[in-house]
């Protein structure tokens, strides 16, 4: 099985030894972040660092100022922790090891642009707005995504792309200090916390058959007894009993489209902006009202649009199946596997998690994290590698 580690520039430049060491995993592709949000990292073998800090959601490659003069949202350039071309500088020396490189684009997640902008977030229905979350209903951030998708792609040197948060971002958000665990939400409770009620998702519901402020005070209703503590119900059951179904189902036919079209939309522009061959690839999961990184997409619908998938296996390997049962000749189908154990990954039991989720009908394998991990980690990666 092919298999790719995820890096960023920060783990390869300024260190000589980067590139030869993630070839030397065993890995044929690095998959390298090229717009990506705010973080914080540890890079415990640089030479010049150990600890850097992403304030913002950036580009880490000088943005074609043409493309984007007057228009907002826009991109932010980087700061100190990926100056200049640091995608470009990255890729060069990871290409020269001998890897194949494609791009790493995170799209609707940036809250810095939340921040700035706030009209730009998701609403929810108490008006809380997200900022990490941009809402993919409203036009100008939906221009913004295509765009961004197809120059953060793109890169000189990348021989295809994995494009993450393309769709809904909602409640669930990894957060500085964060302390949002206190009530059990469950996967019902998250949806209708992460239902948007911008005036552009308002207009929506309403196009639906759905007054908006109807709407809202249902979903408040509805999370009242989560909120003392009574469990929901699971899956869109738990959505349907705690909302209604008439009301599910308008909130939803909305919310697809939106992210289905979104979806249609950017993986085109990539296209248009790509060589031939060029892959694209979305970071997904099979449930269509899912919302995060890994969007949720219909895997009929996204194996006749893109490539393939990027498929969270941590857990293991049953959010596979969907995808693998289109049956989509061709289609990639990689399993994306944590390899830090310092964040829960099992970089030991590689070799029998990638077997599983071969058998689950994953055709490739997705490392997180080649900058990350310890050096005990990445000998892990490399005899399970080896064993594969």
């Amino acid at each position: 099985m092919k298999a790719s580690a995820f890096v960023y520039p920060w783990d390869v430049n300024g260190d000589p030894e980067a590139p030869g060491r993630i070839a030397g995993l065993g890995v044929r592709q690095a998959t390298l972040a090229s717009a990506y949000h705010s973080t914080r990292t540890l890079t415990p073998r640089h030479p010049r660092h150990r600890v850097v800090t992403a304030d913002h959601a950036a580009v880490l490659y000088p943005m074609d100022d043409g493309r984007w003069a007057g228009r907002t949202p826009r991109p932010y350039p980087a700061g100190d922790w990926a100056p200049g071309d640091a995608f470009g500088e990255a890729a060069a020396a990871l290409t020269d090891a001998g890897l194949e490189v494609h791009t790493w684009v995170v799209l609707a997640h940036n809250s810095r642009m939340g921040a700035e902008h706030p009209a730009t977030s998701v609403v929810n229905a108490y008006g809380d707005r997200y900022p990490w979350a941009p809402c993919i209903a409203q036009p100008a951030t939906r221009a913004y995504v295509v765009d961004l998708a197809a120059e953060a792609a793109v890169r000189p040197g990348a021989r295809g792309t994995e494009l993450e948060s393309l769709g809904w971002y909602g409640l669930q958000h990894l957060h500085a200090h964060d302390k949002t665990a206190g009530v059990a939400l469950g996967d019902a409770g998250q949806y209708l916390m992460s239902l948007c009620f911008c005036p552009d998702c308002s207009r929506g519901y309403e196009a639906r058959g759905v007054e908006a402020d109807a709407l809202a005070a249902a979903v408040r209703a509805a999370l009242e007894p989560l909120w003392r503590g009574t469990a929901a119900d699971e899956g869109w059951a738990g959505v349907e009993k705690l909302l209604g179904e008439e009301y599910a189902a308008a909130t939803r036919a909305w919310r697809d489209d939106t992210a289905r079209t979104l979806q249609e939309d950017t993986v085109a522009a990539v296209r248009r902006a790509a060589p031939a061959g060029f892959q694209v690839l979305l970071h997904a999961d099979p449930v269509t009202y899912h919302c995060g990184a890994n969007a949720g997409v219909d895997p009929a619908h996204i194996l006749s649009v893109a490539d393939g998938v990027v498929v969270p296996c941590a857990g293991g390997p049953r959010l596979l199946a969907p995808f693998a049962e289109q049956g989509r000749e061709g289609a990639v189908l990689a399993a994306n596997l944590q390899v830090v154990s310092g964040m829960g990954g099992s970089p030991g039991t590689l070799a029998a998690d990638a077997a599983r989720a071969r058998d689950r009908g994953a055709t490739e394998l997705r490392l997180y994290h080649a900058g990350l991990a310890s050096d005990d980690d990445l000998s892990a990666v490399r005899e399970g590698l080896a064993a594969l």
